[in-house]
């Protein structure tokens, strides 16, 4: 009789348990479809948090002020040095893309003759498209239509940014809220969550270390050698005189999150213009500057700053910047190569603590 009294209530502990299990994986579910609209200031908040964490602690230990004002301090420190400028490109960016929109829309700027140009001065290229049976009239007609909706969406945006004033700092401030609590209280979101998932807290500590390395390899890294590689395309466009510099430099910007061959997308084809129009000086300059300015601004920075702190080979780390980008978008920069390096670490851990008995065994025979 107690061992069937035992066993029912075994049973009634496993069934209370599953019940529980399942209830809180729904409740987590529903709670995780609440946040989604918010996720890109959430995400954000967070990539804030990680990077400017050090800055913080250096704000608490310097005149020891208390939490809340060292977050404050950090937070309008990284407005000033990174939320401003980023605002003022901005703008300007959507300014300039409505002007080329105008442009071409007017016919003032005809892609359609620039490649004509292009196609007169290197008659190989014609033949190129030939061997591949490529009609280059459809390219250039497709070409003519990507630059005019791009171009549009672009002065669409630029109105709906004016329009939607209100909803962009509401979406602003949320994550400058968020960032602020992700400051002041990290550690003690890490130090609970190390609590609640059952991983394992020597696991658990090095995943969230890792994450953290990566997250700050990633975002400084990759936006620093974006930023300094837009910067110098758009100085060598408007050094040549070629209209739209400041657009085109963050275009380059923009590109240059994508490893070895961001920026030369852009400076490449209009280098090829350059040659195909005469200006060959103009063209033999830009070809010199793309690949041993920006170019080797690329191939020095980015190890320095994104491969050697993440661990990841300069492969791992462009291949997982392309599939992030098609998954995640603009965000994936920072996503792809996390998601590859936490792959890394959970295969490390797991020959480490998993296969040492096959190794042991191994060096026995």
């Amino acid at each position: 009789m107690d061992t069937k009294r035992h066993n029912q209530r075994s049973e009634q502990v496993h069934l209370e348990k599953v019940t529980f299990l399942m209830t809180l994986v729904l409740v987590s579910l529903l709670f995780l479809l609440l946040l989604l609209p918010f996720w890109g200031a959430i995400f954000w908040a967070c990539i804030i948090g990680l990077i400017f964490s050090p800055m913080y602690q250096r704000l608490l230990r310097m005149g020891k002020p208390k939490p809340n004002l060292a977050a404050l301090g950090t937070l309008l420190i990284c407005f000033v040095i990174g939320i401003i400028p980023s605002l003022f490109v901005i703008i300007s960016f959507f300014r300039e893309g409505a002007s080329l929109y105008n442009r071409l829309k007017s016919g003032e700027f005809d892609i359609a003759d620039r490649i004509d140009k292009v196609q007169t001065a290197f008659p190989s290229i014609k033949n190129f498209f030939d061997r591949f049976d490529l009609d280059i009239n459809s390219i250039q007609a497709q070409l003519s239509d990507f630059a005019l909706t791009s171009s549009g969406y672009i002065a669409q945006n630029a109105l709906a940014l004016g329009q939607g004033t209100l909803q962009f700092f509401v979406a602003l401030g949320l994550m400058l809220y968020m960032a602020f609590f992700m400051l002041r209280d990290g550690d003690k979101l890490v130090a609970t969550l190390v609590r609640a998932l059952p991983l394992g807290n020597e696991r658990e500590y090095l995943l969230f270390n890792k994450f953290a390395e990566v997250v700050r390899a990633t975002v400084k890294g990759n936006l620093l050698v974006a930023a300094v590689q837009g910067i110098l395309g758009g100085f060598i466009f408007w050094v040549l005189d070629i209209h739209g510099a400041l657009l085109w430099g963050v275009v380059m910007t923009l590109l240059s999150l994508i490893p070895v061959i961001g920026a030369g997308l852009i400076w490449g084809p209009v280098a090829i213009y350059l040659f195909a129009i005469g200006e060959l000086s103009h063209g033999v300059i830009l070809v010199a500057y793309g690949a041993g300015v920006i170019g080797l601004a690329d191939n020095i920075l980015r190890p320095l700053l994104v491969g050697r702190d993440t661990k990841l080979p300069d492969y791992i780390v462009l291949l997982s910047t392309l599939g992030g980008f098609s998954l995640f978008g603009m965000n994936g920069f920072v996503l792809g190569p996390l998601v590859a390096a936490l792959f890394i670490a959970f295969w490390e851990i797991f020959i480490r603590e998993f296969n040492t008995s096959k190794s042991g065994n191994a060096s026995m025979e």
